[in-house]
């Protein structure tokens, strides 16, 4: 699900590997138009179309070479560019648009997505060529309300990093609070816990994190 902490996920997979030492690069496919997003990741050479820089320019594949790229919400990334990923992962080749050598790059690839790619497959959507290409190691980043254990890590590390941006002395928060943290669903998952506390942070005076700092953006988000 969205807002569950896909990348920075990604990026402790590629901290903890031999990878580390060279670039992690996240690239968000929804973000990015249809008609960028090829250019973007195998880069171009200069005249490739109009408006391209002179020189060219490197993509985020070879820029990241023996490093990783994220892909995240792969599930929106246009069919046809689809197929040019797939070779990449076949071959470990890229070609740049308007570019006829082949450059070897040795990028890993991690991609996520809060789409149910089955169903996209089912609809032609997603190749399921790959789909089965990226498909080697599965990992199910479990929704907030699927982990409430770990709101009170969550609310630590939060507390500490708003208290120390906005320069404000807080120690913890009132447990009839946190008691509300526990039975609410977080539809939008670690991003929205994140946000009800950097609220809370700005609004409070006190040492303690309470509910009144927290209740009109608390009550306006279980109200949506």
């Amino acid at each position: 699900e969205t807002g569950t902490g896909k990348e920075l996920f990604a990026k402790a997979i590629h901290s903890a590997s031999h990878r580390r030492y060279y670039v992690f690069e996240p690239i968000n496919c929804s973000a990015i138009p249809d008609n960028l997003l090829e250019s973007e990741l195998f880069g171009y050479e200069a005249g490739a179309f109009t408006g391209a820089e002179k020189r060219g320019k490197i993509g985020k594949l070879q820029f990241a070479h023996n490093g990783t790229i994220f892909l995240d919400e792969i599930g929106d990334m246009p069919i046809n560019l689809q197929a040019k990923l797939l070779r990449f992962l076949e071959d470990r080749y890229i070609f740049k648009l308007g570019g006829v050598t082949p450059i070897r790059v040795n990028t890993r690839i991690t991609a996520a997505t809060s789409k149910d790619l089955h169903m996209l497959m089912k609809e032609g959507k997603f190749r399921k060529d790959l789909f089965y290409r990226l498909n080697v190691i599965l990992i199910r980043i479990p929704p907030l309300r699927e982990r409430i254990e770990d709101l009170d890590l969550l609310a630590e590390a939060f507390l500490e990093k708003f208290s120390e941006r906005y320069n404000k002395s807080i120690r913890g928060i009132d447990p009839s609070l946190l008691n509300r943290f526990r039975q609410y669903s977080w539809p939008g998952n670690v991003r929205e816990f994140e946000n009800i506390i950097e609220y809370g942070v700005l609004l409070e005076t006190s040492s303690v994190l309470n509910e009144n700092s927290v209740i009109m953006q608390f009550e306006e988000n279980e109200e949506k």
